[in-house]
């Protein structure tokens, strides 16, 4: 039988990207010693590659002024705010503040962020809080309480039009290189501070749902080594109200996660326990943020390699002597699991169909090699190959238990490019979900399970009416495309927030973002990559380290789901006025106002008027 197959070996495809790493970066750094470490586009970290437990942050490219760390004769420690990244060498502009008080229901995550700054050198920085009790003598237990130094990494900017961070930067020469305060280290119990430095500690309280309602008051003390520094003083006001635990959630939170990036930046084989455990602890913390969704890849390199490790497959693809096709799941039924352990088992979207190099990697029997497949949606080899692939699939998912929670998902495809697609789905098993993260296309709409816009987009009012009556996951998303609201290493704290206030004030569940933990080659000291806006490609660091961002984003998921309850209630007892009051909360947040009002404006004015409801 006669076909349009383009077959290659794989070598070319190999010899390619090694080729392309060793130009991705034009800034020569000489010969490397073996245990020096150095970042995605050429600078010496000036330590061992990937360290995971401690490590030394990048030198500040602004020098602290003299004339202004003057003033600063004795360590200062004051409360400042988790919308404002500190900058490690200027003295911080905070108004005098040694109380604090925050306000949330029960079960739900609350964050403050306390600031030191010194004009001498400290040897052993530390903090301790005190009991947490209200006026009944109830007390918050030790454990609600976690966090850590927020620590700096090296960002840049937006694009020089400053209308998003999209394209390739091979010379970041021609970028500003700032280091930012992002990652949050949990696993320092102390740490050094240079003269004329300033360093945040950043205070989560998990509020537990089974605690009494009332003004919780504690301290926070802040010491160099076993000299008291001072202490803060934290109020937390705990609502009667009642947020349901992650797991319960709405919010239809799809962050895409990669385990191929902590199999290296680990140093661990792929798929090994060593690589099941080091990646535990990352996705745990996503699990605890409301997310649904594993992210799998079923077939070689879904997104042609843009990320600096790519994705391989799931699956196990082969062609056999006599042209027929079998499958292996074993790496896809590991990953899942391991997910679903940690409490991701909601969804299973995996990609893709439609890769953005129609390119299908494979092990061919009759050579004895891996090949690949050129062919496209419409062709003939492309619907044999993936009709056998998805029978294959859906008598394998339906074994496990798992078909109703899987999709085939695609993303940023042409609607006729779809439809050729969805064709071929059908064929091998019609009952299959279909999720799709793209423009919206009212010819596609009504076969997409799962859809998903760019953040300017919006769904026609009947069409979020229909699938909101039929329960279908309807959520929009953001990626380098949008100078605001992101979640950059530079961008404003306070936009991860805003972001979910603003698909709730348009009625949708949830918001997805492509990246997780993809990791650039040293995440802890740099968060620049050859392609895009720093930290476009990831929100948490190795070590399983929050972020500031990735706080501020489970700050804004919080928000939508109490905003879902209010809704229910408020609907439910015919709350007029309680209705009305919530969506003129929701109706001050407008893409257009970016960037001259702040997230942080809107977001803290309508969580004032959220709680108070």
């Amino acid at each position: 039988m006669k076909t349009n197959l383009n077959i290659l070996p794989l070598k070319n495809e190999t010899m390619k990207r090694i080729t392309t790493l060793l130009l991705s970066c034009l800034v020569s750094t000489g010969p490397l010693l073996a245990q020096q470490g150095v970042t995605q586009c050429g600078t010496p970290t000036g330590q061992a590659p990937f360290p995971i437990q401690s490590y030394k942050e990048l030198p500040d490219p602004v020098a602290p002024s003299e004339k202004e760390w003057a003033a600063v004769k004795a360590p200062q420690v004051q409360w400042g705010n988790t919308d404002t990244r500190y900058a490690k060498h200027a003295v911080p502009v905070i108004q005098p503040q040694k109380s604090i008080t925050l306000e949330g229901w029960r079960g739900e995550k609350l964050h403050a962020q306390a600031v030191v700054w010194t004009g001498t050198d400290l040897k052993g920085l530390n903090y301790s809080l005190s009991e947490f009790k209200n006026s009944k003598g109830d007390v918050l237990p030790a454990d609600a309480f976690s966090g850590g130094f927020v620590r700096y990494v090296m960002t840049d900017e937006l694009n020089k039009d400053g209308r998003g961070g999209c394209g390739y930067r091979p010379d970041h020469s021609i970028y500003d290189s700032l280091l930012v305060a992002d990652p949050i280290d949990h696993l320092l119990t102390s740490m050094p501070m240079e003269a004329k430095s300033t360093q945040a500690i950043w205070i989560n309280c998990q509020v537990p749902q089974t605690v009494s309602p009332g003004v919780y008051r504690g301290t926070v003390e802040v010491k160099d080594g076993d000299n008291r520094l001072s202490t803060l003083k934290m109020d937390i006001k705990v609502s009667s109200r009642v947020l349901p635990a992650p797991s319960q959630w709405a919010f239809h939170l799809d962050l895409w996660q990669s385990p191929f990036a902590v199999a290296r930046y680990y140093q661990v084989p792929l798929w090994s326990q060593a690589h099941i455990d080091a990646m535990r602890p990352v996705m745990k913390m996503l699990a605890d943020a409301g997310q649904k969704i594993i992210t799998a890849s079923i077939m070689h390199k879904p997104w042609n390699g843009q990320t600096y490790d790519y994705f391989e497959s799931m699956v196990t693809w082969t062609k056999k002597v006599d042209g027929t096709w079998a499958f292996d799941y074993d790496v896809f039924d590991k990953w899942v699991e391991m997910m679903m352990s940690v409490g991701i088992d909601k969804q299973i979207n995996c990609y893709s169909m439609v890769p953005w190099k129609l390119s299908f990697q494979y092990f061919d029997q009759a050579t004895n090699s891996m090949q690949y497949v050129k062919t496209a949606p419409g062709e003939k080899a492309y619907e044999e190959m993936w009709v056998a692939m998805l029978k294959s699939f859906s008598k394998h998912l339906r074994e496990k238990g798992w078909f109703d929670i899987c999709t085939i998902a695609m993303d940023e495809r042409p609607m006729e490019v779809m439809q050729k697609t969805l064709q071929v789905i059908r064929k091998a098993d019609p009952e299959f979900k279909v999720s799709l993260a793209g423009n919206f296309h009212k010819e596609l709409e009504a076969d997409i399970y799962d859809y998903c816009i760019p953040i300017g987009a919006s769904y026609p009012a009947e069409v979020l009416a229909c699938r909101a009556q039929n329960n279908l996951p309807t959520t929009y998303y953001t990626c380098c495309t949008e100078a605001f609201p992101n979640t950059f290493t530079f961008s404003d704290p306070a936009e991860a927030a805003w972001m979910s206030y603003y698909s709730a004030k348009d009625h949708l569940d949830g918001y997805l973002r492509w990246a997780y933990n993809s990791w650039p080659k040293e995440p802890l000291l740099d968060s620049r990559f050859e392609a895009w806006a720093g930290g476009d490609t990831y929100l948490v660091y190795p070590g399983a380290r929050s972020s500031i961002r990735f706080e501020k984003l489970i700050e804004g998921v919080q928000a939508h789901e109490k905003i879902t309850i209010l809704r229910k209630e408020f609907t439910d007892k015919k709350n007029k006025t309680g209705f009305k009051k919530l969506e003129k909360m929701l109706s001050t947040f407008n893409l257009r106002d970016f960037p001259e009002v702040p997230a942080a404006e809107t977001v803290n004015k309508a969580n004032k008027i959220l709680n108070s409801l």
